[in-house]
């Protein structure tokens, strides 16, 4: 697959416009809450127990991350432009180091939540209930689980899944973890 620039926009376009909880073109603090949230209701935790304040914790240190590259404080607003240019920097431009930076905390965070049966792993019932709450309908869910068990073992490891999400966002993999 022949990785271009357009690919790696269009795919980090459609992550703003999920983040754009309230469709106001831009986003913040409270969309990145709003997120997590959604994951915590899908798998009945609460925000103040464990799993809860670490995911949140997560969510809200990415936000932080993405507000100060920004140059937009915790509490400001940040525009597409804004949200592709810190992206591509941190994301494309810093390769897996960059995405490790970034992502791998709220990805370790959302296999702790999704995790229920304490494998250390993501099933396709755990990652399909992830994927739904995050606006992925359920057919294309169970379509990505298929694609990114290689192994055949039924379940994610959180290697996998990082992998997988960037590879996505880095445009070196067609499996689609955002929805339509």
């Amino acid at each position: 697959m022949v990785v271009t620039a357009s690919v790696q926009d269009s795919r980090l376009k459609r992550r703003f416009e999920l983040w754009d909880s309230n469709g106001d073109g831009t986003i913040d603090k409270s969309d990145y809450e709003t997120e997590a949230r959604r994951i915590l209701q899908a798998f009945g935790e609460q925000e103040n127990n464990p799993k809860g304040r670490a995911l949140m914790s997560a969510y809200l240190g990415m936000w932080d991350k993405l507000a100060t590259k920004a140059k937009v404080g915790p509490q400001g607003k940040i525009t597409m432009d804004q949200f592709l240019q810190v992206s591509e920097k941190e994301l494309v431009e810093g390769g897996d180091a960059g995405f490790d930076r970034n992502l791998r905390p709220t990805i370790e965070a959302i296999v702790d939540i999704c995790d229920t049966d304490g494998d250390g792993e993501v099933n396709q019932q755990e990652f399909k209930r992830w994927m739904q709450a995050v606006g992925v309908d359920a057919m294309q869910a169970d379509n990505a689980f298929a694609q990114l068990d290689t192994n055949g073992s039924g379940a994610l490891s959180v290697e996998e899944l990082v992998d997988a999400v960037r590879a996505y966002h880095q445009g070196t993999s067609d499996i689609n973890l955002l929805g339509r």
